[in-house]
């Protein structure tokens, strides 16, 4: 198996250093950086399978950085900060982040949670019979390029972390999916962050599926419990 490929984009040297020791005795191959532009372009000639995103960076600020990542790349973005403001989070998280870690962390707790995402990832990959596209009302999901595809073949990407979400739903179509059982399938803390979070990627797959916000069809909430998917879904 190959081993992931983990990405650092951190300003500060002993906080790479940390990182790196700890990712490389733990089986992963890593680099860092300390400045956006250096790591945007090595962007160019691999994309990570992780990015662990600092916001505060010398040349850019992280959070739109975290917006491209997530969409263009697919890849998993986790944010390392020191911001420890409430509403630094839930941003993080709306622009597609899949994780928020507060400095000061211990090095093995970013190993773990890089550990719980691919985690999930592969077992989402394997969970409708190793398929990875869906099929459902006149759309495609592509969940290998992140993208969704109409009958007209116009396609649109989606996040990683909408991603998340989007298989949730399509695993289980016509069946109540609760707040509760969101956070224990996409992992991270309950509460304001998560709620909020999970309510804008809802949002951003509906204005996707070219959903009536007002009555939408397809991702219907059901109001104190949670959501259901009601198309037909087929994996191929």
């Amino acid at each position: 198996m190959t081993q992931p490929y983990v990405t650092i984009l951190d300003d500060e040297p002993a906080v790479r250093s940390m990182l790196t020791e700890a990712l490389e005795e733990a089986g992963f191959r890593c680099r860092s950086f300390a400045r956006a532009t250096e790591f945007e372009a090595a962007l160019k000639t691999q994309t990570p399978d992780v990015c662990l995103v600092d916001l505060g960076l010398p040349d850019r600020d992280g959070l739109g950085l975290v917006h491209r990542l997530a969409l263009e790349q697919g890849a998993i973005v986790i944010i390392i900060s020191g911001r420890t403001q409430v509403q630094d989070r839930v941003t993080g998280l709306e622009l597609g982040a899949d994780d928020y870690i507060l400095k000061p962390f211990e090095p093995a707790e970013v190993v773990a949670r890089i550990r719980v995402r691919l985690r999930k990832d592969r077992t989402s990959a394997s969970g409708s019979q190793g398929t990875n596209t869906a099929i459902f009302n006149g759309w495609r999901a592509l969940f290998d390029s992140y993208i969704l595809k109409n009958d007209e073949g116009q396609e649109t990407p989606f996040s990683h972390a909408e991603g998340e979400v989007l298989r949730l739903f399509l695993e289980s179509p016509k069946r109540l999916i609760s707040r509760s059982q969101m956070q224990e399938a996409l992992g991270g803390a309950a509460g304001e962050s998560f709620d909020r979070a999970m309510d804008v990627r809802i949002s951003r797959l509906r204005t996707k599926l070219n959903e009536d916000p007002k009555n939408p069809t397809l991702i219907k909430t059901i109001y104190g419990a949670g959501y259901i998917f009601l198309g037909d879904v087929t994996w191929e």
